[in-house]
């Protein structure tokens, strides 16, 4: 969908030239998320403002859909990909539904059909149409205004986004929620999006592929699991850091690492019974389950090893879970905070699937599943 072919750009002449992107060439499917990383002065932002030419390149190709962007009118080029930038850029004297129809009007959409758009759009992150439609930017929160401006991107329904570190300005409360929102967004639309960000837990989080620079050159171009996994160079494994293993924990879904199988006991069971079954399956902790499937109870090998009695004397209220459609970085977090060697994990009805320990979490991180 995007194909940069030996794009080059150059300020400057002779001596004093300086080279800022210097021969990248990638190719992004249709539908991905590609995030742009490096250092300050790496070529990622100028390389971005290539693909819609608010800078013209030097030397090399962009292609959108197969057509050389080169062939087009920069006004029409840019009128056909959606732009966000970090400062927002709403038009204080327009409305909210004025300032998400700013393309749609350049184009010479009817008003009703754009006015009904922007409707749409403000239902889809949650922004009452009936309330926010009429207001003006100064009458918003700053991330209700990012809100916006994202929105106002995808007004004409662009096949391409540019995104120029679009939650950078947002307190981390509510970049959380919106960088979740527009994956949900994503997972609907799907546009196919260049993404430019200093910060690579959300560049891990964000892309299907992350592009690393430095000094204008692309130093690596693959998935966020392989980019962490197995770093081209030297440059790129310092870059990522030493906890890029940590980092990987945000790719693994709970689901995908999760112990299918699991012990489970009654309240009534000897302790002496129990033990037995768990150590003969290997397993730290077995778990009470009501007629609905869901764990009441949980009841660990530490805690009956060299007792007596029924389970009900020892087992504990099973109140910490981990929902199957979370990360292993949200379970680890869980399995720290309440001191659980094992956590169950469970279906949006609460219902007992698995079970997350410590060897899962190493093994697929060893084994780089995802």
């Amino acid at each position: 969908m995007i194909r940069l072919e030996n794009l080059t750009k150059i300020y400057g002449e002779g001596h004093s030239a300086m080279k800022v992107v210097d021969d990248v060439s990638l190719d992004l499917p249709q539908g991905e998320i590609c995030v742009l990383l490096g250092p300050s002065g790496c070529g990622k932002t100028t390389t971005m403002k290539m693909i819609n030419r608010l800078i013209q390149p030097t030397s090399g190709k962009v292609f959108i859909d197969g057509k050389d962007t080169s062939t087009v009118d920069p006004i029409e080029l840019r009128r056909t990909i959606g732009y966000v930038i970090q400062q927002i850029g709403l038009f204080p004297n327009k409305t909210i539904e004025d300032n998400i129809c700013v393309v749609p009007d350049l184009l010479g959409w009817d008003r009703p059909k754009s006015r009904a758009r922007a409707k749409e759009l403000l239902d889809l992150v949650g922004l009452q149409p009936d309330l926010f439609l009429k207001r003006y930017p100064r009458e918003l929160s700053g991330g209700q205004q990012q809100r916006v401006g994202v929105l106002r991107a995808l007004a004409a329904d662009p096949p391409v986004m540019l995104m120029d570190e679009p939650f950078g300005a947002i307190d981390p409360i509510n970049r959380e929620v919106i960088q979740e929102e527009f994956l949900k967004i994503q997972k609907k639309i799907r546009k196919t999006i260049i993404f430019v960000s200093h910060d690579l837990d959300e560049a891990v989080k964000m892309a299907d592929k992350i592009a690393i620079f430095r000094s204008g050159k692309l130093e690596q171009f693959a998935s966020p699991n392989e980019l962490l996994a197995r770093p081209a160079n030297g440059f790129i494994e310092s870059f990522l850091g030493s906890d890029r293993a940590l980092k990987r924990l945000r790719l693994v879904s709970v689901q995908a690492a999760m112990q299918p199988e699991f012990v489970t006991v009654s309240m009534a069971e000897p302790v002496e019974q129990a033990l037995a079954r768990m150590r003969s399956r290997g397993a730290a902790a077995a778990f009470v389950v009501n007629a609905e499937g869901r764990a009441e109870a949980v009841l660990t090998v530490e805690a009956i090893e060299g007792h007596s009695g029924s389970i009900a004397d020892f087992a504990q209220p099973a109140t910490v879970s981990v929902p199957i459609t979370g990360d292993l970085r949200q379970a680890v977090s869980l399995m720290f905070a309440h001191a659980m060697p094992v956590l169950p994990c469970v279906d949006g009805g609460g219902k007992l699937c698995g079970v997350m320990t410590y060897r899962a979490i190493v093994q697929n991180l060893v084994g780089g599943k995802t």
